[in-house]
């Protein structure tokens, strides 16, 4: 099971010079990605234990869509393993030449933060979902 989420980071997200969004900003995006597949899995939003891993590879900017993907790679009693990947999809374009309002569909998505961890979901609240 995958989980997927779109959404275009807007100025108010810019925290850096030159529009930067904080990274800490796609990690909220995968916090809603693993609370989507609690649900789906266990019919509970569940809690999120620790990243063990997060590898920041590219830079986000206002203006930019990025698709943050999740999916449960292992699984024990109450815990759930999950791997995520956020890419950029589109962005602005940023050339002096052109509108600031210029913006392009990428041919190849950005890896823009990959990360891993681990959630859990207590035994008592685990339902059989459909």
């Amino acid at each position: 099971m995958e989980v997927k989420v779109r959404l275009r980071m807007s100025a108010h997200e810019a925290h850096y010079a030159g529009d930067l969004v904080d990274g800490a900003r796609i990690l909220q995006l995968f916090g809603d990605v693993a609370t989507e597949l609690l649900i789906r899995k266990d019919g509970d939003e569940g809690l999120f234990v620790a990243y063990d891993n997060v590898e920041f590879m590219a830079p986000v900017y206002a203006g930019d869509y990025i698709e943050a993907t999740g999916r449960i790679v292992a699984e024990g009693r109450t815990s759930r393993k999950m791997e995520f990947e956020a890419k950029k999809v589109v962005r602005l374009m940023r050339d002096p030449d052109l509108a600031p309002s210029a913006a392009e569909v990428l041919k190849e998505p950005i890896m823009v933060l990959r990360a891993s961890g681990t959630c859990m979901v207590p035994g008592d609240l685990q339902r059989k979902v459909r």
